[in-house]
């Protein structure tokens, strides 16, 4: 059975409250559930965080020895070399993941430090990039 860890950055708790144009209307941990029915054969692992350092921590617990993290560092992505530093330091590999098209946004989150150390990079597909990601990692 596969491992893989599904990894939140900051306000993404928030989700189903928190500008759902943009982030849609369905809470995280409801998703979640779906994709641990929608996967029987994966074990699926959840974790977030608003801090960087939790985020950092959770990627070295899981980084050396499971197969798979599909990580969504939220703004953090285009601002922490630490966690770009996390990713190049441990043997799973990462998928990035987005919710919305950062490139149809803000010029500030066109930019990624974590992508040239992640195995590949979804967005745009709304909560589906978390399932692309798991399905990319099972490849």
């Amino acid at each position: 059975m596969k491992k893989i860890a599904l990894i939140n950055g900051p306000n993404l708790n928030l989700l189903g409250v928190r500008e759902k144009s943009i982030y849609g209307d369905q809470d995280f941990i409801s998703f979640f559930n779906e994709l641990k029915e929608e996967f029987p054969d994966v074990d699926l692992t959840y974790f977030q965080a608003n801090g960087e350092g939790a985020i950092i921590d959770e990627i070295h617990r899981v980084g050396f020895e499971w197969d798979g993290i599909v990580l969504n560092a939220g703004a953090y992505t285009h601002t922490s070399v630490a966690i770009a530093d996390a990713i190049a330091a441990v043997t799973t590999p990462v998928i990035e993941v987005h919710i919305s098209n950062v490139h149809q946004r803000e010029e500030f989150r066109q930019h990624s430090f974590l992508s040239a150390h992640c195995k590949g990079v979804i967005l745009g597909f709304g909560l589906n990039s978390y399932r692309l990601g798991i399905l990319s990692l099972m490849l």
